[in-house]
């Protein structure tokens, strides 16, 4: 009896080997294949790259807008810019002006 007692423990010490085996054969291929692997590392920073490059121009053009929203100021509108946007918008100009239309 006591033989088969350590027969079953070498069996179960396989088992639990194979199953450590096998697990550390999945940790590695999640680390070098995995969504956020080693192969994945320079997909990612290009894409970082992307974002910053995307974070850059929206935020100059959100300053942009910050500057002419500031010159629209209710207390004191700058004269330029209304004069700019009734030009546009309603198509005012005075009687000593001269359009001059551009080709698009």
């Amino acid at each position: 009896m006591a033989w088969r007692i350590g027969k079953m423990a070498r069996k179960k010490s396989g088992a639990m080997r194979v199953a450590a085996v096998f697990c550390l054969v999945v940790m590695g291929f999640l680390v070098t294949i995995g969504p956020s692997g080693l192969l994945a590392w320079q997909d990612n920073a290009q894409h970082l790259a992307a974002y910053h490059q995307e974070i850059a121009a929206l935020t100059t053009a959100r300053n942009e807008l910050r500057n002419r929203v500031d010159l629209l100021d209710p207390n004191h509108v700058d004269p330029d810019l209304a004069g700019e946007l009734l030009r546009s918008k309603l198509n005012v100009v005075r009687s000593d002006e001269m359009v001059m239309m551009r080709p698009k």
